[in-house]
């Protein structure tokens, strides 16, 4: 699990989706059950399987609030 760290929540609501059927799309717009997925078959390798497991986490205890401040405007 990544540290307790600001930039954490900021790469969540700008990275994309490098792959799959979600690609391209925000981190913090991936589906629950694309990450519940993603839980039972196991996060990817590096910092995007991190970032992954992290918003797995966010998103099951109903916390999505915290990444909408950070979301860019488009």
């Amino acid at each position: 699990m990544l540290e307790a760290d600001p930039e954490v929540l900021l790469k969540l609501a700008r990275m994309r989706m490098p792959f799959g059927k979600y690609r391209g799309r925000v981190l913090m717009d991936l589906p629950e059950h694309y990450l519940v997925w993603f839980a039972g078959k196991g996060f990817p390798s590096g910092q995007l399987g991190e970032l992954l497991s992290c918003l797995h986490e966010i998103k099951v205890n109903g916390l999505e609030t915290l990444l909408e401040p950070l979301r860019e405007s488009k």
